[in-house]
């Protein structure tokens, strides 16, 4: 059998904003004017990047999801025609003729898993469910001998997922400077799904130590939690005095309390200068930051809380340990092949 033929299929990386280390841009155009004042497409970002973001994922999906059909498709094409064959005789002989018969067991079972929904006794759809399970165990079987096509052939997925670098605030940092992979979590210090995460956060952090840093930065959903936006203010005043990450733990350990005055009872819990602590709160000073915060991460895509860029690639949600895992391992392994030889 001759091997399949190598399968490139290259295309170039989406994102919002520069790459680090990318060569110097061409200037940029104006899509407007009023006078000498010029618009630029950037400054659409702040009220469109959401939805940019979403279409943008959108069509990764559509088109990831086509290049798959399509690998399949040529994979097997390239060995039924090594083979003399048809694709469809290929399957036939391949992988339709070895499949054992169903027996009376496998239907009931199966009938038992769908039977709210065919809300019908066994004996008047039986036939109906044996066909579905014979057309289920067939295609079953069909994916994993291309599955197994693809594992001796030489096929390489080149389509990259949209991506978007998102700075992190050096002053909200945990772990080390040096690791390769960065996390930056927008979140919100009310939101029940951000406490939830944080167990998750803290496991893969001790599990890639020196490997992972995490940055935080803020988005505090004013119009369903009220008490987020005073929380973030005494977060980044406990920044100021060296303590931002006692602080975020010592909030998310105990959310129902984030009313001033437990604010400023963990305050000094921690040993802060309370009254440096409460000057700090009283005078707004960091609402303009965290407003950045919000419009960053709106731009980066970011609608709900939490939200997670792993190396620019975004994860949404209180994901369990496996899905941070499987995007750091990528971002790793990515890393390790950018690093020239010995």
């Amino acid at each position: 059998m001759q091997p399949a033929k190598y399968l490139k299929i290259v295309t170039a990386i989406v994102a919002f904003a520069p790459v680090l280390g990318a060569q110097t841009k061409p200037p940029r155009e104006p899509i407007a004017r009023i006078g000498d004042q010029a618009i630029y497409d950037d400054d659409l970002l702040p009220s469109i990047g959401g939805q940019l973001w979403q279409l943008r994922s959108q069509e990764y999906e559509l088109k990831i999801k086509a290049l798959e059909n399509l690998l399949n498709q040529r994979l097997l094409e390239n060995e039924a025609k090594s083979q003399g064959l048809s694709t469809d005789a290929l399957l036939e002989q391949t992988v339709d003729r070895n499949l054992p018969p169903l027996s009376a067991s496998e239907i009931e079972a199966y009938y038992l898993a769908q039977k709210s929904s065919l809300n019908r006794p066994f004996d008047e759809v039986r036939p109906q469910v044996e066909r579905s399970l014979a057309q289920a165990r067939r295609q079953q079987a069909r994916q994993e001998y291309i599955d197994r096509l693809r594992q001796r052939s030489d096929v390489a997925i080149l389509l990259n997922r949209p991506k978007v670098e998102v700075t992190v605030d050096l002053a909200r940092v945990r772990g080390s400077p040096d690791a390769p992979v960065t996390i930056v979590e927008f979140a919100d210090f009310q939101c029940p799904y951000c406490q939830s995460v944080q167990s998750t956060l803290k496991a893969v952090m001790e599990k890639y130590k020196g490997k992972v840093r995490l940055g935080f930065r803020d988005f505090p959903l004013r119009p369903i939690h009220p008490q987020a936006q005073q929380a973030a203010e005494a977060a980044r005043c406990a920044a100021e005095q060296g303590k931002f990450w006692e602080y975020h733990d010592l909030l998310y350990t105990n959310q129902v309390r984030l009313d001033s005055g437990s604010l400023r009872e963990h305050a000094r819990g921690l040993g802060l200068d309370v009254e440096a602590f409460e000057a700090c709160t009283a005078s707004g000073k960091f609402k303009s930051q965290i407003d950045n915060d919000l419009q960053s991460g709106s731009i980066a895509g970011v609608s709900g809380t939490p939200a997670f860029y792993i190396n620019g690639f975004m994860l949404v949600g209180a994901q369990p340990v496996a899905a941070f895992e499987s995007m750091i391992e990528s971002a790793l392994a990515e890393n390790a092949s950018r690093k020239p030889a010995p």
